[in-house]
């Protein structure tokens, strides 16, 4: 049911994850990462640097952001990149 409502809204999730927390962030489809990281705080979205990212289910398959690095599955991307559903990722910014 709640997929059914996203999908109609036209909305994803992305997640961050955090040595403390991890949490899903709810966004329109389509939004670009600098846009995204803007959900989390307006001083992420204005020193966007460039997101880390990675699935998923490739981060549960591989067991941890480090083993994703080993396997190239993470990503570094620029703030044209477009979310997907599922996305895990880690915003790099300077204030």
């Amino acid at each position: 049911m709640i997929r059914t409502s996203y999908a109609l809204l036209g909305l994803i999730s992305f997640l961050t994850a955090g040595e403390d927390e991890c949490r899903a962030w709810t966004i329109r489809a389509g939004t670009r990462a600098q846009l995204a990281a803007g959900t989390i705080h307006s001083d992420i979205e204005r020193g966007f640097i460039r997101a880390e990212v990675v699935g998923f289910n490739d981060l549960m398959a591989a067991g941890s952001i480090a083993a994703c690095r080993e396997r190239g599955t993470l990503k570094l991307e620029g703030k044209e990149y477009v979310v997907r559903d599922g996305d895990v990722i880690n915003f790099r910014f300077a204030v």
